[in-house]
Parts: C-alpha cells; structure tokens; sequence
C-alpha cells in the first residue's frame, strides 16, 4: 500500500489556494495545478479508505442533489463521495418541492442551503442552459451567506451540464493516469474521441466535449471524428486547440472512424447529437412545441440510421496502437445483440474490457469527493495527514 505522504508531497508542490470555498463548475476553467491537486486528493482519499482509516471531515451536514435527467453512476457516486467525507445526501425532487408552484431559483437555493455544505446538479439537456443555472444557484447562495442568511455558503459541483461533464472526464484521465502509469508518460498518446451509433437520440454534447477540452491538456494527440453534421460546440473545439497548442500536444478532426482508430493508444467511441440539432431542440421545449419536436426526434432517429457502420468493432480495435488500445465509456453503452440490435460497440470488444470500464467508473466518487474536500479544507495537506493519524476505522470489528 502506498504511503499517504506520496499524495501530499504532490500537493506540496503545488498551487491551489483559490479551490478553497470554491465551486466546480468545468475543466478548463482550472488551472493545471487546480486539476492535480484534485487527481491526488482522489488518490489519498482511496489510500485511506482501502486502509480503512475513516476520511470523515464533517460531523453534521447535506449534500444537496438535483438531476434534471436519468443517472446511475454519477447519482450514486455524487451519495458515495458525500457519504465518504460525512455528509448526508438529500435529493431535491422538484416536482415535489414548490419549484413546481413558479417558486424562483434565488428561493429555493437558499431554502435547501441553511445546513448544506455542497450541492450537486445534473443539467445537460439543453443548450445554454445547464451551465447558466448553475451559476445562478451559486450567485444565489453567495449572496444568502453574505447577507446573514446561510451560516455557509455550499460548494456547487457539476454533475454534468450541457457544455462539460467535469466529474466523468476528470475520472476517465484519473483512469488513464493509472493505466499508463503516470502523468509523465502520456506525452504523445492519440486518443481517439469518436461519435458511434446509437438507437436513441438526444444524448447531451458534455462527454465528448468535456473528453477534448480535458486531454489536450497532457501533450495527447487529441483526435475528433464525428460523421458530417455532428459538430460539437465550436467554442469547446477552441479550448481543445488552445490547450494542445500550449502542452506540445495536437488536436485535429476527421469524419472517419477508421482514420481516428488507426494506431489510437486510447478509443472513446460515444454517440451524441449533433449541436445545431440540441439547439433546435432547446428551442422547441421552450416554444412548447411538442409537433415540433417529435418531428425533430424523427429526423434525428433516420439521420442516425445512415451511420450504423460508426461502430467500435473487433477490426477496428485491430487498427489500434498493437491491436490493444484502452477502450472507455462513461456508460452505459449501447451493445450490440446486448442492449440493442446495433449499437456503439460489438459485445465482444465490450466483454474484453468489462472490468477496466468499471474500473474507470470508480474513479468517479472519489474525483468528486476530492473537489469538495478541496472547497472545504483550508489545508488540505494538513487535513489528510490529521484523518490518518486519527485513525478511526471506516468498519469496525473486533
């Protein structure tokens, strides 16, 4: 077992005095200290749980939850991380709460706050609006905590909006991190962050975006393939450029499958609907035109049609970098002859790399049990070294 003192040294060294009573809100808003300080307190938090040393920081406390769509992994590791550092998880259902009466978001932010210390929101279903209301939450309980009305002002933690999904990306690079070995031995690794079919429409633009906007920053080869038509945010395709121009990485685009597979150290193939499309689409939710977006949903559902051959096959895995490319997933998939008739990936290629994708998954409560932990200590160092010495087992036995 590691020795914690490895994961402080790390932070010793590094500058992120301005995450304390912080928020999260996406990567590249960061700074490349910012994000390993996070990789490591995701680490130190797991060294100590699988010693089982108690990482317990609060007695009392909620973290607040709000998913404005379908969640697995992300709702239950948002409960693990809060869980892990002592927190009780509350999810705030809106259609039970007086949101459902017109009751504004300054309200009800500072209503669920009076004894939160973080909250959690999921909000990626339409374009220009996830990101936006989460920093209307945040400006809302900053002023209730400057005006006397919250004893403290909760962390806010993005749990997937419609332009990043910082908590899933900064979990896939904390995979990629341990599977290559180190930060060091990424320089010049191509990933390959390429559109697949899927039966369904609609699936938000935050994971590729967040994929491109995140591993440019490590001197990778980023590679974006998508058919014609699949564009992603051209502001996001900006910070992808920008960061590789800056790291010795590259960052380039291509409408080929194949082109994007071929001597990949790193494949991440995912659908997602095209930008313009979820425009449209926020758009018709909020002209109320129901006619309008069935029409869209049927549009969308045969324009996908045409690319059933976007699939992550054994051959193609072949083309890889000696035929053994990490392949990753946010999950879940859409699986040939499994989950549907066609889909993003062939079973068996799936099955091989079962147990690394859960692996990938597991990152995921500790990265965002590291950005709270990061928001709430002042010394984090000194904290982590505290939770050791005091040594309260996690499972007690005797």
């Amino acid at each position: 077992m590691e020795n914690l003192q490895k994961y402080i040294d790390k932070l010793n060294s590094l500058n992120f005095k301005d995450m304390y009573e912080g928020d999260f809100f996406l990567t590249w808003e960061k700074t490349d200290d910012e994000l390993a300080a996070v990789f490591a307190v995701a680490d130190a938090l797991r060294n100590l749980r699988e010693r089982n040393i108690s990482t317990k920081i609060f007695d009392s406390g909620l973290g607040i939850s709000l998913f404005r769509d379908n969640s697995t992994r992300t709702r239950f590791s948002f409960a693990s991380a809060c869980n892990l550092l002592g927190l009780e998880v509350q999810d705030l259902d809106e259609g039970k709460s007086q949101i459902a009466h017109g009751e504004t978001v300054r309200e009800t932010a500072n209503m669920i706050s009076f004894m939160a210390d973080v909250i959690g929101i999921r909000d990626d279903m339409y374009i220009g609006k996830g990101n936006a209301y989460m920093h209307e939450v945040v400006d809302a309980v900053t002023a209730g905590h400057k005006d006397g009305v919250l004893e403290q002002k909760p962390t806010l933690v993005n749990l997937q909006c419609d332009i990043d999904h910082p908590t899933q990306c900064m979990a896939d690079m904390l995979h990629i991190i341990h599977h290559f070995g180190g930060v060091e031995n990424l320089k010049g690794k191509k990933v390959a962050m390429t559109w697949a079919y899927s039966p369904s429409y609609g699936k938000p633009l935050s994971v590729p975006q967040g994929v491109i906007g995140l591993m440019s920053r490590f001197g990778m080869d980023v590679v974006l393939a998508h058919p014609e038509g699949y564009e992603v945010m051209p502001e996001v395709e900006a910070v992808a450029a920008a960061n590789a121009a800056k790291t010795g990485g590259t960052f380039t685009k291509t409408h080929s499958m194949a082109e994007a597979f071929e001597d990949a150290d790193i494949v991440y193939p995912k659908s997602w609907a095209p930008f313009a499309a979820m425009e449209k689409r926020t758009n018709l939710y909020a002209e109320g035109d129901t006619d309008g977006i069935k029409a869209l949903e049927k549009e969308l559902l045969a324009q996908n049609a045409n690319h059933k051959d976007w699939c992550c096959t054994e051959e193609l895995m072949k083309t890889t970098r000696n035929g053994k490319a990490l392949y990753m997933h946010c999950l879940p998939a859409d699986i040939n002859d499994v989950s549907c008739k066609d889909g993003e990936v062939e079973a068996s290629v799936f099955d091989r790399y079962r147990d690394p994708l859960y692996k990938e998954a597991s990152f995921k409560p500790y990265i965002i049990a590291a950005m709270i932990f990061l928001a709430k200590c002042k010394d984090p160092q000194a904290t982590l070294k505290a939770l050791e010495e005091r040594g309260i087992a996690r499972w007690f036995q005797k």
